[in-house]
């Protein structure tokens, strides 16, 4: 719901004031739109202070992990939601307060806001790929392996599709090739066999499925309505994910370390600006 809201806001944003926002900034005074959607305008403000507060929304998330109080509420993975989707809302919002001109501090407060909704998402990835419990408490190695043997049990009790058919799904790069990578390139492997993994689910569907099947389904790349078919291939997903995780566990958690160091200090450093930004706005007025 969140980010359907998001969406259309945005797209209200852009269609309404498209035609503005292609404007040089000499031909923006002369537009009717300018009164409303210059960054001090009647739209463009309420704009600036609905960033604001997402903005400082964003910040709740890492608040909650010192607070005891806060820490209590509701459910971790539903917080890190909530704080990415405003991570990736706010730079658009911002965007359209500052009607696509960036300069000075707001500019350089933009492009640093800008890294860190970008590297939010990069960390949402990371934190998927630890295992953890429904609880988001996060497995110890050893109860990986036995969700992994579990799940393996009950892949091989299927008679749906033999083990050399599943056997693709499951294929992944040697542990010492893993140890070696350099950790970019780490990370890259973690993204591109998951895609592998979602086409390859695919091309279990398309063979379990007849011609209408694989029609209805766009080749295989959506769920069809065979109960047996989507929980066999939810289950192969699942282990070989599984697999995957524990696979490049240690490298990712050096990648989340290395992340925590780049994100926080950016993140800092918008705060920075953006009250700099605010300070000059209310001390010397709105444009």
């Amino acid at each position: 719901m969140g980010y359907t809201l998001a969406i259309v806001l945005l797209l209200a944003l852009g269609l309404y004031g498209y035609d503005y926002y292609l404007l040089e900034a000499a031909q923006r005074p002369f537009s009717p739109k300018h009164a409303l959607l210059r960054p001090g305008g009647e739209v463009g403000l309420w704009l600036g202070v609905f960033g604001t507060m997402i903005f400082v929304g964003i910040f709740l998330y890492p608040i909650r992990k010192r607070w005891t109080w806060l820490r209590s509420k509701g459910n971790t993975k539903h917080w890190l939601d909530i704080h990415v989707l405003m991570g990736l809302t706010a730079p658009f919002i911002i965007a359209f307060h500052s009607s696509f001109k960036f300069s000075g501090v707001a500019g350089v407060a933009f492009w640093i806001m800008t890294v860190v909704a970008i590297s939010g998402v990069v960390g949402r990835y990371l934190y998927t790929q630890i295992p953890r419990s429904l609880n988001t408490a996060e497995l110890s190695l050893g109860e990986s392996r036995a969700e992994q043997a579990r799940l393996t049990d009950q892949l091989s009790a299927q008679q749906l599709f033999p083990a050399p058919i599943l056997a693709p799904l499951f294929r992944l790069p040697s542990e010492q090739r893993v140890r070696s990578e350099w950790l970019p390139l780490a990370l890259a492997s973690m993204i591109s066999l998951d895609l592998l993994r979602f086409w390859r689910g695919a091309r279990l569907r398309r063979r379990a499925l007849g011609v209408w099947g694989k029609l209805g389904t766009l080749g295989g790349l959506l769920t069809s309505g065979n109960a047996e078919v989507e929980r066999v291939i939810s289950m192969a997903r699942q282990q070989a994910g599984l697999s995957k995780r524990i696979l490049f566990l240690s490298r990712t958690q050096q990648v989340f370390h290395l992340w925590h160091v780049i994100h926080r200090p950016f993140s800092y450093s918008f705060a920075l600006l953006a009250l700099i930004h605010i300070s000059v706005v209310l001390v010397f007025g709105v444009r």
